[in-house]
């Protein structure tokens, strides 16, 4: 049986995490944070001192995580490793850069393909990251690629460490985005592009309802 795919790639802070999340609670589908993996990856590799550039030990890592960790739902929003909520852990800007590095080994996304496409269930799923629509679902049923002004996307960034209390220069953010945008998109596995038959949207200018509200007419012209 086709269980319909939409995926919604795009670099960090373009928004596509969080209308991911309404397009999913809108369609009653299974959602797809493929970046929370490799925060998460990220996050034991720190903790258990594993190097950022050791794939293969990462790649190993990858299977002794898929039974520890539990993929946030809709009625269970936690984000759990061996119980512990790790959720603010896997947001913040170390975890992030430490992600980015990991992402571009080849043994690493591999690794992780299969624990990917396994989220792949009925009704249906919205995946996002930055090559659900090149490499782990080329054959979905829609493909968006949201982007933004760096400079946009370092000051969402900004406001958000505000609103937890957290202050950043917002030069450096700029810079961050900057630095992770050339990495993601520099690297030789799975690089950071729109897929050629995707749809995409710069909500530079729009808040997140009149990006939904885009998203929502192409779901409705094309699924």
């Amino acid at each position: 049986m086709h269980v319909p795919v939409i995926t919604i790639d795009g670099p960090s802070g373009s928004g596509k995490g969080t209308i991911s999340q309404y397009l999913a609670e809108e369609l009653g589908w299974h959602h797809l944070d493929s970046g929370a993996l490799y925060r998460l990856l990220a996050f034991a590799a720190l903790r258990e001192s594993v190097a950022l550039d050791d794939a293969a030990a990462l790649a190993a890592l990858v299977g002794h995580l898929q039974a520890r960790y539990r993929l946030p739902t809709r009625r269970n929003p936690e984000i759990l490793l061996d119980g512990e909520d790790v959720g603010e852990a896997l947001r913040s800007e170390a975890c992030g850069n430490a992600a980015s590095q990991a992402a571009a080994l080849p043994e690493v996304r591999e690794a992780l393909l299969q624990w990917q496409r396994h989220y792949r269930q009925s009704p249906g799923l919205v995946a996002d990251g930055r090559d659900m629509g090149t490499v782990v679902f080329p054959d979905a049923d829609l493909k968006l690629y949201l982007v933004a002004r760096p400079e946009v996307r370092a000051l969402r960034r900004h406001n958000q460490l505000k609103e937890k209390g957290i202050e950043m220069d917002l030069a450096e953010l700029v810079a961050a985005v900057e630095t992770r945008d050339r990495r993601d998109s520099a690297r030789q596995a799975s690089p950071l592009r729109p897929a050629e038959d995707a749809l995409v949207v710069d909500n530079s200018d729009l808040d997140e309802s009149e990006t939904l509200r885009l998203v929502l007419d192409a779901v409705h012209r094309n699924v």
